[in-house]
């Protein structure tokens, strides 16, 4: 089975960690012909297997789960002191004295992997690294089918190798954390330069991933070869998008004004380069990015300072994630989304037609 044979539109709508993939969106997307994820890597296990069951209350459809391949780090008390000291600017900002230590750096992936087994999606995508022949196996012998990220060629390759059934082509407009795990985090090619290469380059099915907001950018994708597209940020201002509404209202910003469309790489909130769009945070900590300590401790050093903002209302001081394609971003429910993304993607396809 490919991973296009579980939906009725060539379309995913992207997993994207922090809250924004609520069980509401998956079902809707799913339940609107398409395929929806839940992105799970900063879930507990118990939390995956609540989300999962309130998925499946809500859609018969088949729909994906996402997770971070990651080790749980164990960061020096001076590495951890050094990190403190540069987000000194942000912290002491808002009167704080001191920047709280988090009770954890992240979830353990393999108690993860077990919940997901348990789970049982029907699609399983990862990021960040790869997964062991062994452990791809274990996911086929459940009849989850397997489909891991990309920003390059070799890391494409690597997902092929060891038995992945399908490769998500992330080009560098992608909004959101890089996947990249051979390649160079701040670097990569653009979407519609990376996609016919990688289908020329690998066997299994390719997906699109990255500035893609209208059934025009989906067209381009699929005559360059992608088997599906997968959008994210074209979701984030749909209602049944978990984002903080703060973040929804800058998203209406970036739609109405290229000047407030403006997004950047960054690695000051999480320690791994991560598109979104430019506040306060980010210039703050642009001098020292480079010198923050690498994903996940850097993102749970940061968590107290996000949560402050979400408290406050102050979008200035949240990551607020988003691809260069935000501009085009349409706020309404996600069954219409899907519904005016493949009308849009059939009139494309007429007029490509129609020469």
């Amino acid at each position: 089975m490919k991973i296009t044979d579980l939906m009725r539109h060539p379309l995913i709508q992207a997993p994207m960690a922090g809250g924004a993939t609520t069980p509401e969106l998956v079902a809707a997307v799913s339940n609107a012909g398409a395929l929806g994820s839940l992105a799970a890597p900063l879930l507990s296990p118990q939390a995956i297997a609540e989300q999962t069951k309130s998925i499946r209350a809500l859609t018969r459809e088949p729909f994906g789960i996402n997770l971070f391949v990651q080790p749980v780090p164990q960061p020096s008390d001076d590495a951890i002191r050094y990190a403190k000291e540069l987000l000194e600017p942000v912290w002491r900002g808002f009167g704080w004295d001191r920047l709280p230590t988090p009770a954890k750096w992240c979830e353990d992936f393999a108690s993860q992997f077990d919940a997901l087994l348990e789970a049982r999606p029907a699609v399983a995508s990862f990021t960040f690294g790869i997964l062991s022949a062994a452990q791809v196996d274990r996911l086929h012998a459940a009849g989850i089918l397997v489909v891991g990220t990309a920003t390059d060629i070799a890391e494409a390759l690597a997902w092929q190798e060891i038995g992945a059934d399908a490769v998500c082509a992330q080009g560098i407009e992608a909004g959101g954390h890089r996947g990249s795990f051979l390649a160079p985090q701040e670097l990569g090619s653009g979407t519609l330069a990376l996609v016919p290469r990688m289908v020329d380059a690998v066997r299994i099915p390719v997906i699109a991933a990255g500035g893609i907001m209208d059934g025009r950018g989906m067209a381009a994708a699929l005559a360059l070869g992608a088997q599906a597209v997968q959008l994210g940020t074209a979701f984030l201002a749909c209602p049944e998008s978990g984002i903080h509404a703060a973040y929804k209202a800058r998203l209406r910003e970036a739609a109405a004004s290229p000047a407030r469309a403006l997004t950047c790489l960054t690695r000051a909130f999480s320690g791994r380069y991560a598109r979104g769009l430019v506040n306060r945070y980010i210039e703050t900590m642009q001098p020292v990015e480079r010198e923050v300590p690498a994903y996940p401790v850097q993102n749970a050093l940061t968590g107290s300072i996000r949560a402050h903002a979400a408290k406050t209302n102050d979008p200035e001081w949240m990551s607020l994630w988003a691809g260069q394609g935000v501009g085009a971003i349409r706020a309404m429910p996600a069954g219409e989304l899907v519904a005016t993304l493949m009308q849009e993607l059939d009139e494309a396809r007429r007029a490509l037609a129609a020469g």
